[in-house]
């Protein structure tokens, strides 16, 4: 095989035994150097670690390199558990971080680790997950790090440097295989100079119909049109409903195409899917975080097809997965941050933008920026387009759970720890003076609460440890007995509190008696939780139970079918099974919890067993992909 210049450089390296850091836009071919490691360690038979961002990806990565390297393939991402001693395991960030901390023997076996989208390092939900895992990776494990372009590179591999005592190399390619040509429609006219906005300020109104026609006139398609809402993604697809962008040929085989994997996934049934099939007849379809895992995946599957020609999504589909296209499409440059809307950031644009353009099928890949004059000014899409990718910055908040693990392994010395992290590498002294107050600050809690007494994790503590996110109120619900009392329903609907986040202007529906019951004691507990956290200036305060998805367990957990379970809520669908899949997942923490007892794990073990059955049941989807 012939390798582009930088791969073939970081193969080299990989060939030398040095852990290496590539940094190169989207869509350059990094997953090669990934695909290396996997094939000439397992020659050598030793064990490589494949991280993932998100379990999208995972699910991914772990069909695309079974179908390479067969039985030697297997995933771990908490909801799924297929072949997980394989000699290459794929799995979430957040799971190698708990290996990492709770059971390092496990990873004895495995000589590399690989973490796909490496700059996730500044993402602020989750980021310090990433830290956690460079710091306490193990001595003997190599690593590769695979990253969308980021200008700090060097810094972050001299961190890494630092910590652990060995050489990483850097690897840098910033020229994309294939240039991107960028395009603005502004006043329902297309051009590709930013300069040329200025006198399209006061234009008419932009229409979709005319620039899909604009793209359709220049063989642009496909298309992704990248858009930053779940509705407005259906609504954008449905307003080309009159478009028809396949031969009578082309709509024969994905009608084919589609029908047998409705059939396969057993979705012939479902609304959703129905309501698909005209757009998909007519070479259109939607994805995104709301739909059923089994849908998106269909829709994915008919788009590597190439027989959908204009796919709306939201930008979780720019994540790593593979989907190139000719034509990217962005409804706005500005997006929803945590709080509020920004301007997007250089690096989300690119990440997104980079799916233009497919390897060895087209010379330049195109770029259009919908642009509305009173949202948005030209010398902010010029910033967004031209500046240099934002640096990566450490978002370190350690958990309790985290604090608890090194508390068990250090007691008082895990300050030393601090000094060892990219926040401390590249902060100021005020900063880090914080960041040490809130680790200090949230011990102390963790004192004050029990958890760790007369020098060690108390019961108490050592359940804590192991549910990372959710430590103090289940922490409490343990001590108190409450979870001992419960039956599998009120197991299964404290955990789809403990993980639901309810979107915006979302109303709980009415409970049950006895999820009201269960809602009361949560919330005095939660109270009380974060009373403590507000005295120590703990801040974010821990994540608050919501019970919007109660009366769906509940009947989910009863037996009914799903589509009376979605009637009990106005979550969309696709977000049920995510927390249902969620709450099977922290259900095995605290099954895992050596201080849990036989009556408890027993309970927890039939909760999950109803739990995961039929649409629920990400493992079966797996297998059956």
């Amino acid at each position: 095989m012939i390798y582009d210049r930088f791969q073939q450089e970081a193969i080299d390296y990989i060939n030398q035994g040095l852990s290496v850091i590539v940094s190169a836009p989207t869509g350059s071919g990094k997953t090669v150097i990934a695909e290396h490691i996997i094939s000439t360690s397992l020659e050598k038979k030793i064990g490589v670690i494949y991280t993932a961002p998100i379990k999208a990806l995972s699910n991914q990565k772990f069909r695309d390199f079974q179908s390479s390297f067969q039985d030697n393939i297997g995933i771990l991402t908490g909801d799924v558990s297929i072949n997980p001693f394989a000699p290459v395991l794929i799995m979430t960030t957040e799971i190698f971080r708990n290996k990492v901390l709770d059971e390092p023997q496990s990873l004895k076996p495995y000589s590399w680790i690989i973490f796909d989208e490496i700059h996730y390092l500044d993402n602020p939900e989750r980021g310090t997950v990433w830290e956690e895992s460079l710091i306490f990776l193990p001595a003997h494990m190599n690593l590769l790090g695979l990253s969308a372009t980021i200008p700090n590179i060097k810094q972050l591999s001299s961190w890494i440097e630092s910590i652990h005592k060995k050489p990483i190399k850097t690897v840098i390619e910033e020229k994309r295989p294939v240039p991107l040509h960028f395009f603005f429609q502004c006043g329902n006219e297309v051009v590709d100079k930013i300069e040329q906005l200025r006198r399209l300020r006061r234009g008419k109104p932009n229409r979709l119909t005319s620039l899909i026609n604009y793209l359709r006139q220049r063989e642009g398609l496909p298309a992704i049109y990248f858009v930053f809402g779940r509705k407005r993604a259906e609504i954008l697809a449905s307003e080309l409903h009159q478009f028809n962008f396949l031969t009578n040929k082309e709509k024969q085989e994905v009608i084919a195409l589609y029908d047998s994997l409705l059939e396969r996934f057993d979705l012939k049934n479902e609304d959703s899917a129905l309501e698909l099939r005209p757009l998909i007849e007519r070479g259109i379809a939607y994805h995104h975080a709301g739909m059923l895992p089994t849908l998106k995946e269909v829709i994915e599957r008919l788009f590597t097809s190439r027989l959908i020609k204009v796919i709306f999504t939201t930008e979780t589909f720019a994540l790593g997965i593979n989907m190139p296209s000719r034509s990217v499409i962005f409804d706005d440059l500005r997006k929803f941050y945590g709080r509020y809307v920004r301007i997007l950031k250089t690096r989300d644009f690119f990440q997104m933008a980079g799916r233009a353009g497919r390897r060895g099928m087209d010379k330049e890949g195109f770029v259009y920026s919908r642009i509305n004059p009173q949202r948005i000014a030209p010398e902010e899409v010029r910033r967004v387009i031209y500046s240099n990718p934002e640096e990566v910055k450490s978002q370190l908040n350690a958990s309790y759970a985290t604090i608890l693990n090194l508390y068990a392994k250090h007691k008082e010395g895990l300050f030393k720890i601090y000094p060892l992290s990219f926040h401390c590498f590249q902060s100021r002294k005020n900063e880090q003076k914080e960041a040490l107050r809130l680790i200090d600050a949230k011990l102390k809690l963790l004192k004050e609460n029990g958890c760790i007494y007369n020098g060690q994790l108390s019961k108490k503590g050592q359940f804590a440890k192991n549910v990372y996110g959710y430590e103090l109120i289940l922490a409490e619900l343990y001590e108190q007995g409450v979870l001992e009392e419960l039956d599998e329903f009120g197991l299964g609907i404290i955990s789809s509190a403990a993980v639901f986040e309810p979107r915006k202007n979302q109303r709980p529906p009415l409970l049950s008696k006895k999820s009201r019951q269960i809602k009361m004691a949560c919330e005095e507990i939660y109270e009380g939780i974060k009373h403590k956290e507000r005295r120590y200036k703990i801040y974010p305060f821990s994540k608050a139970p919501y019970f919007n998805l109660s009366s769906s367990m509940e009947a989910w957990l009863g037996g009914s079918d799903f589509h009376k379970v979605l009637r009990c809520s106005d979550t969309d669908e696709g977000e049920v099974i995510r927390y249902f899949r969620m709450s099977v997942q922290i259900l095995r923490e605290i099954n895992d919890a050596k201080v849990s007892s036989q009556f408890l794990k027993d309970k927890i073990k039939e909760t999950i067993r109803v739990i995961n059955r039929g649409i629920v049941d990400a493992e079966k989807q797996l297998r059956e992909a």
